[in-house]
């Protein structure tokens, strides 16, 4: 019995493993979080300190609107600078996807894979260091 538990746990890792290569490879938009011991699969609108929002995949109800969903993703991944959430880009075709959203607390939401938006980041200036080199002329 204990080797059958072995081979079990060895199988899900080897098969956890195809699994995350394929998101990685097919979908890079999607992200995989924990939150309270339970795993969610979807697009992350956006990341603060205090708040994660997020379309929840296993929400969306027909298998149809889950993959239009997906190409919505694929042209926000592939067409924008992937700095602003998909429902900014995307506004009008994201929409009816609204009862999907999930928010949780931040601070007890882990980050398994994928890209994660803050807009935040958008805000940050960067500062640019002039340097400045005194030449002095011979005469």
């Amino acid at each position: 019995m204990l080797r059958f538990f072995a081979f079990w746990q060895t199988y899900n890792i080897v098969f956890m493993a195809k699994l995350r290569e394929d998101i990685e490879q097919n979908l890079p938009f999607i992200s995989v979080l924990n939150y309270g011991g339970e795993e969610y699969i979807g697009i992350i609108i956006n990341q603060d300190q205090f708040v994660t929002s997020f379309y929840d995949l296993n929400s969306i109800r027909t298998p149809e609107e889950r993959t239009a969903f997906l190409e919505i993703g694929e042209t926000w991944w592939w067409e924008s600078n992937r700095q602003f959430p998909i429902n900014i880009f995307c506004r009008e075709q994201i929409y009816p996807y609204a009862y999907a959203i999930k928010t949780f607390n931040s601070k007890d939401v882990r980050i398994i894979l994928g890209p994660v938006v803050n807009l935040m980041n958008l805000t940050l200036k960067r500062v640019k260091r002039k340097s400045v080199q005194l030449v002095r002329k011979t005469r």
